[in-house]
């Protein structure tokens, strides 16, 4: 984790905020006093954390908690007062959204972090792991598309489409999907 927005519509609130983050290692801190900067500091750039200190001062700051975790590009920490922790947690949780009651124990809200943190890393092999099962069927898409060319304009069997895109590659120690796509564009109208 490497970027926290903190929202909350008092300087005390930013303030400590900011001191536990900088001691949980983040340095590239951002802090807003309403949901509606929040939005649009985050149309500019993304975070891996977004701290929201409710009440906020143009929302409860539940529905910014929500929109943030629904979007799922920062883990989203909501520090909610006590009266209003149970029925709102319970609202939130679900969507992802990890809560604290105010006043902060220091301890748990170390643990959140942590949480969040791990969290965060977790979700980012995901995603990569995602981007690579992405790329692979999509070249398995060219690639099968470069053999049915090959199947209609030279009358080569699908085992011998095959054979050609795969000695083609070595032979030119280029990736088959390089090949492949070369084969459609020899082959486009």
């Amino acid at each position: 984790m490497d970027s926290a927005l903190i929202v909350s519509g008092g300087e005390r609130g930013i303030e400590a905020l900011s001191q536990i983050l900088r001691q949980a290692g983040l340095e590239r801190l951002a802090t807003v006093p309403t949901a509606a900067r929040a939005r649009q500091l985050l149309m500019e750039g993304t975070f891996s954390l977004c701290l929201i200190n409710a009440p906020l001062p143009d929302e409860t700051g539940e529905r910014l908690a929500l929109d943030l975790a629904a979007r799922g590009e920062c883990e989203v920490v909501l520090c909610l007062r006590a009266q209003e922790f149970e029925q709102v947690s319970s609202r939130v949780e679900g969507a992802g959204v990890l809560t604290v009651s105010k006043p902060l124990h220091r301890t748990l809200f170390w643990n959140t972090l942590k949480v969040a943190v791990a969290t965060h890393r977790r979700v980012q092999r995901f995603r990569a792991e995602n981007a690579r099962l992405s790329r692979m069927l999509e070249d398995m898409r060219v690639i099968d598309r470069a053999k049915w060319q090959l199947i209609t304009h030279r009358g080569l069997s699908e085992e011998e489409a095959h054979r050609f895109l795969e000695k083609q590659s070595m032979d030119t120690r280029r990736s088959k999907r390089e090949v492949a796509e070369e084969i459609l564009r020899a082959y486009a109208p």
